[in-house]
């Protein structure tokens, strides 16, 4: 009793501890109510795992699954469903705060700081108005994408399935989740320019995150926004410039994907499969028919992911960004690594290369053992590598194999979707302890030739 006691002390002291056990119990609760008889629409419960990989796959993001969201949930497995995402999208701790602010309740000083890590503010002042900030401007983008949504959605379902519909999908890109209650995503609608712009536009404004947009709100001008700010965009328009332009080029005259649409069908196309691999999970075009330049394209960027503080996954843009900068100083012999007339500390170098390193490791890992787990499935192991980015960058784009999953491979894929989400180096803040010894003695040079 002692010992569970004192871990208890130990997790209310580590924020990492807490955001870590804070995603874990949430999902845990997903998948308890997403396994009761009542929220299949067969009246019998799709099992633990299912429900476990279910809840998972939601509460961070992702939009992979092993049931067709639309055919297989009851209203209620839907409502829950949406429910993990908007709290995986906001965050637990944010999450928290609103209900606070709905029962009248104080902010503690304990929840404030946890927020503060949480969305990585700078300082503790102001954080509880920058809570509501967030707030406001998640709720007000997804009711604009809810209402574009609605022209078409309406049209098509009725008005009460049809703002339902509208609802749903507006959450779901805004968190980047690719969840849909179509029955095959957005293929329906490949070249219909409200469904797929709107759907892009949410996808962009949550993936670039509430920093990067008060600050383009507060300066106006490009030279005074915060390097952050300036790194997140430029890294991010290149990627989708690129993209587009990628997409276009392999896929233009391919008849399983954009090959039988007009020219503007195919403009549409190519712009949503550049924006979906950000980390939002949706597609206009059969994935499983795309050409292996074009799968191997998109998981480099399913990696890279979105930006940070956002509702994305990946490595993140600025990861990406400072690496960069820091290669071509290095390899132009400068001492400081500099952008836009501001230095980069050494210290966030190494926490990208660390990052980069600790996820190419965890990928590698995974899809080395999912190729053993499931060899019987039949898919080579580009579609398992396709899977295993999807799943860690919180994607949710498949080749086909999420339905076929081992329940160790569905274990394994939700473990990962988990770390993707509450990042690696938070789940490695949360468990390594910290020396205490650091900063007390240093250790003679040692050399080590390079290259």
């Amino acid at each position: 009793m002692k010992y569970i006691e004192k871990k208890i002390k130990e997790i209310k002291k580590n924020p990492y501890m807490i955001f870590f056990f804070g995603f874990a119990i949430v999902i845990f609760i997903g998948a308890i109510l997403l396994a009761l008889p009542f929220a299949s629409q067969n009246g019998q419960s799709v099992g633990f795992i299912n429900a476990l990989f279910t809840a998972a796959s939601a509460t961070c993001v992702t939009g992979l699954v092993v049931v067709n969201t639309a055919a297989h949930w009851t209203l209620f497995g839907k409502l829950v469903i949406i429910t993990l995402i908007q709290i995986g999208g906001l965050g637990v701790m944010t999450m928290t705060a609103m209900i606070s602010f709905f029962l009248g309740k104080r902010i503690s000083l304990k929840t404030r700081i946890l927020i503060m890590e949480e969305r990585n503010a700078d300082e503790l002042q102001g954080v509880v108005r920058l809570t509501k900030n967030i707030l406001l401007y998640t709720f007000g983008v997804e009711l604009v994408g809810a209402v574009l949504f609605s022209f078409v959605f309406i049209k098509d379902y009725g008005i009460v399935k049809g703002i339902g519909y509208s609802l749903f999908h507006a959450i779901s890109s805004f968190c980047n989740a690719g969840f849909d209650l179509i029955g095959n995503s957005m293929i329906n609608y490949v070249d219909n320019p409200i469904i797929t712009l709107a759907a892009c536009g949410l996808i962009v404004i949550g993936g670039i995150g509430y920093f990067v947009f008060w600050d383009i709100y507060a300066s106006k001008k490009f030279h005074m926004l915060t390097l952050h700010s300036k790194l997140v965009l430029i890294i991010t328009g290149v990627l989708l410039v690129s993209g587009t332009a990628i997409m276009f080029a392999l896929e233009h005259d391919n008849p399983g994907t954009m090959g039988n649409l007009d020219m503007s069908g195919k403009i549409n196309a190519s712009i949503f499969q550049a924006v979906n691999p950000r980390t939002a999970g949706y597609n206009t075009v059969p994935i499983e028919n795309l050409r292996m330049a074009t799968v191997a394209i998109t998981v480099a960027f399913m990696f890279i992911g979105g930006s940070p503080a956002s509702t994305a996954g990946g490595i993140k843009t600025t990861t990406l960004g400072v690496l960069i900068v820091s290669f071509y100083n290095l390899f132009r012999g400068k001492r400081d690594f500099e952008v836009f007339e501001r230095r980069i500390m050494p210290e966030t170098t190494l926490r990208a290369a660390a990052i980069l390193m600790t996820s190419l490791m965890l990928v590698l890992t995974v899809s080395i053992i999912l190729s053993i787990t499931e060899e019987v499935s039949g898919y080579d192991y580009l579609d398992i590598l396709y899977e295993t980015v999807s799943a860690f960058a919180t994607v949710g784009l498949t080749r086909g194999l999420t339905p076929y999953l081992s329940d160790a491979g569905k274990l394994l894929l939700s473990a990962l979707m988990f770390i993707g989400r509450v990042g690696p180096m938070t789940v490695a803040y949360a468990f390594l302890k910290q020396n205490k010894n650091i900063g007390n003695y240093t250790y003679p040079e040692g050399k080590v030739i390079i290259g």
